[in-house]
């Protein structure tokens, strides 16, 4: 088929347009910024500002299927305090994807097209730590979603569910949860816990001053997926049936806390650290997704422990530790 990849320079997207064209599509990806880590496998890749109504009627100019990854979004450093603009640049881009998906149904088919939510959509109430179980995708309503970020997933999501229902476009929405590995950001403010740490602990074993800094009390409970599972679950949520929102992962959840995952990290770098616990933004105290659905919908599972993720997740951001600083 003709895809394309919103976001193809990001984390994400670069593994997903990699798997797309081993999966034989011919792809267009779109991104507001050229690849960084390495060149782009896409047969079109287009730097496109998608908040610019004209670039979206490139980009989907006879596409058959549309994932839709791009977002201004970050770590916890970031989506804590850049409310604004995230909310405001993101709505824009949401907004004009589902006016093109009008477009091309009114002038020529209907497209299906994935949107990567986000488990930030889920209450803020229901992740501090009090009531402890995973979380359905039914638990979103009363809705109250975690910042700015949450609250412009919900709504594309709503977005996605009114286009579908007006026949402009197939939807299938994927709530993401911290997706981690090779070849995602790892410095700069933007990166997530698990490339942080990854870092921070290479700069430890580089430079012998065991010292690791952890936001908060380091007790914050989460659940990660590698990204090669992240984009097998996307393919096959973008083949089945099911039109509504769908957690990523499957029925196992693996759970740790930001110590402990710290101290895996520093355990396959073969080095001891030092936490030390300072202030920062550290997101809910308790944070993991119900995957019954995934499971049942998709019977799907992810296949890559935490160990094992990790384990290359650490050897790339230790290279590029070494690359970038060199008299570290």
């Amino acid at each position: 088929m003709k895809v394309l990849v919103t976001g193809a320079w990001g984390f994400v997207g670069t593994h997903l347009v990699r798997r797309l064209k081993k999966d034989g599509h011919w792809v267009r990806g779109v991104d507001l910024k050229e690849p960084e880590w390495s060149e782009s496998e896409a047969d079109d890749f287009c730097v496109a500002d998608l908040r610019d109504l004209d670039e979206i009627y490139y980009a989907m100019a006879d596409m058959d299927r549309i994932y839709h990854l791009a977002a201004d979004m970050g770590g916890m450093g970031f989506i804590s305090k850049y409310h604004a603009n995230i909310i405001l640049n993101n709505t824009m881009i949401n907004s004009n994807m589902i006016y093109g998906a009008k477009w091309r149904s009114e002038c020529a088919t209907k497209v299906r097209m994935f949107f990567s939510s986000s488990v930030c959509v889920y209450p803020e109430y229901l992740l501090d730590g009090t009531a402890i179980f995973p979380i359905t995708e039914q638990c979103v309503y009363p809705a109250w979603p975690a910042e700015a970020y949450g609250w412009e997933k919900l709504h594309m999501e709503h977005m996605m569910q009114y286009a579908r229902e007006a026949g402009w476009l197939e939807a299938r929405v994927a709530r993401f949860r911290n997706v981690y590995g090779p070849e995602g950001t790892w410095t700069g403010g933007r990166e997530k816990a698990p490339a942080a740490l990854c870092r921070k602990v290479a700069v430890a074993k580089l430079t012998g001053n065991p010292k690791v800094e952890i936001w908060g009390d380091g007790k914050q409970v989460r659940s990660f997926v590698y990204i090669d599972d992240c984009v097998d679950f996307i393919t096959r949520i973008m083949e089945c049936d099911y039109p509504h929102p769908i957690n990523l992962g499957g029925g196992t959840v693996e759970t740790i806390t930001i110590d402990e995952l710290a101290d895996l990290i520093a355990n396959i770098a073969g080095v001891d650290i030092v936490k030390v616990h300072v202030p920062g933004p550290v997101g809910a105290k308790y944070r993991v997704e119900d995957g019954t659905l995934c499971h049942d919908v998709l019977g799907w599972e992810p296949t890559t422990t935490l160990r094992q993720g990790l384990e290359e997740t650490y050897l790339w951001v230790e290279k590029q530790v070494m690359e970038h600083y060199p008299n570290i």
